[in-house]
């Protein structure tokens, strides 16, 4: 099992940078991948960045540009950093890690661009 302990979010105006983290309890190099997806009011849980064990990094289209996640072995951590962020942005936002082809997931973190 892995337990994930997600920490960032919050309120901030557009234009403006949120960084989140997520701590797993195990070795992530150990994690085949890790990310967040989000989920806003009335749509659907949407994939918003991914980053595997060997490195390869994935992002939604509309985040591209402005979202980068990376990960500190070390602390086995990863990171988003999401800037000039964007209203429709808003969304709950959940850390997830597939380990041996289970889904772990965080309750999620509340992100909300406005001003």
């Amino acid at each position: 099992q892995v337990q994930l302990v997600e920490s960032g979010g919050g309120l901030v105006q557009p234009g403006g940078s949120l960084s989140l983290s997520c701590a797993a309890s195990t070795s992530i190099v150990r994690i085949y991948a890790m990310g967040w997806y989000r989920q806003a009011p009335g749509k659907q849980r949407e994939l918003v960045a991914q980053i595997t064990s060997g490195d390869n990094t994935n992002y939604a289209d509309s985040v591209k540009g402005r979202f980068t996640i990376s990960r500190d072995n070390a602390k086995n951590t990863v990171y988003l950093l999401m800037n000039s962020l964007k209203p429709e942005d808003t969304a709950v936002y959940y850390c997830y890690a597939d380990f041996r082809g289970v889904a772990y997931w965080t309750q999620g973190t509340q992100v909300t661009v406005s001003s």
